[in-house]
Order: C-alpha cells, then sequence, then structure tokens
C-alpha cells in the first residue's frame, strides 16, 4: 500500500557516512582506554543517539567517557565527512521517483541537526531535505523507542500507520515498529546487516532503485 509518508534515516540511508563515523569513533574509544572493535561498534551502537551511545559504554566499562571526549569526536568526524561522505548510490534518482509521485518525504535521524546539514550539504541533499530534518534532540529519547518517528509523522501531519520508515539499524527498525510504523531495511552500505535487519521484521532491500516499487508507485 502506498503510504502517506516516507521517512528516511539519514546515516547509512542518504549518504554513505557510517563507515567514517564509526572508523573515528572506534579510534577515539580506543585512545581514551576504552577498547571497542568496528564490528562491536556497528553491533551495539550503530544507529543510536550520541546519548543512548554513552549510557551503554558506560554501563559495559563502568566508567564515563572523558570530558572533552565528544566535542573531540565531533570536531574529527565532521570534519571528515565534510571532506569524504558521498551519496548512497541511487538516491536521487529515488527522491526523484517520490517528487514526481507528489509522495512527502522527510529525514528523521539519531545525528543533531549540524551533523545532518554537514552530510546532506556536502552531497548535495539538503536543499531537499529543508524544513523536513528532525533529530532525535528533539525528542526525550532515540531510537529503539518510536519518540523520533512520532514526533516527525506528527510535524508532517500523518497518521503512524500510513508512514513508511526506511531505516539502515536494527535500533532504527525497532523504532519504526514500535511506532506502527512500515519498516524497510535498507541493506546497501558495507555496514548493514540484512539478516539483522530481516530478523527483526523489516523488509529489506539492497538498491534504492527498487524503492519507488517497495512503495507502491511505480
Amino acid at each position: 500500500m502506498r503510504p502517506a509518508l516516507v521517512i528516511f534515516d539519514c546515516d547509512g540511508v542518504l549518504v554513505d557516512s557510517e563507515p567514517i563515523s564509526n572508523r573515528l569513533f572506534v579510534a577515539h574509544l580506543n585512545r581514551a582506554g576504552f577498547p571497542f572493535t568496528l564490528e562491536e561498534c556497528y553491533r551495539e551502537l550503530l544507529g543510536r543517539s550520541m546519548a543512548s551511545c554513552e549510557a551503554l559504554l558506560a554501563a559495559r566499562f563502568g566508567r564515563k567517557l572523558p570530558e572533552g571526549f565528544i566535542a573531540a569526536l565531533q570536531a574529527d568526524t565532521y570534519a571528515a565527512l565534510a571532506a569524504e561522505v558521498e551519496t548512497m548510490p541511487g538516491v536521487p534518482a529515488a527522491l526523484d521517483a517520490l517528487e514526481a509521485a507528489g509522495l512527502p518525504y522527510c529525514v528523521a535521524s539519531s545525528g543533531e541537526f549540524a551533523k545532518m546539514r554537514a552530510t546532506l550539504g556536502r552531497t548535495g541533499l539538503l536543499p531537499r531535505f529543508e524544513g523536513r530534518m528532525f533529530s532525535a534532540t528533539q525528542v526525550a529519547r532515540g531510537k529503539p523507542h518510536p519518540d523520533l518517528f512520532l514526533h516527525a509523522a506528527a510535524e508532517m501531519r500523518a497518521g503512524p500507520a500510513r508512514c513508511a520508515v526506511i531505516e539502515d539499524s536494527v535500533p532504527g527498525i525497532r523504532a519504526a515498529a514500535a511506532a506502527g510504523m512500515r519498516a524497510l531495511g535498507y541493506a546497501g552500505g558495507t555496514h548493514a546487516d540484512a539478516g539483522g535487519l530481516a530478523a527483526e521484521g523489516a523488509e529489506t532491500f539492497s538498491e534504492m532503485s527498487a524503492l519507488p516499487r517497495l512503495l507502491g508507485i511505480s
């Protein structure tokens, strides 16, 4: 069934930022004395807000991240993203198809607005999402809780049951399910775990060219 609104995650769905961000996250953690691997980062932290990541790390290691850690990580990450990040293959054509069909869409990310503006700005996608950007910083709880997606749907005046969410992470798929929304798991990134997304009940796909058909507009 054609939805009334399509909600895109940003990192790993619209832009290929996850390999860059997670590489730097692991490097900063290891330098600060928190032994963590890239595989663990993808498995345990992918798709979560920074506040959620901080809480999980504190619970695992029994201590908080050092003062100044987040600021230093964000500075390095934003600089790397501004220099390296690219659009996920097929995204502009998929957005063209949604616009041609008159199907509204927005972006709802665990990342801060500054990060979205950096990545969407470099890739040229920012004008397509101006006024339709939502961040976990706006709600009490990040993914896997439904708060962010429900906030986006309310702001876009769409009922949750008529929304389709495009996600690449398990917390994101869980958040969509908790919000009562259709969950489509994009597994086109090198970081994506199609099996893990499917296990959470997502309809998985690996090519953005398939999205218009999945949404019932082609």
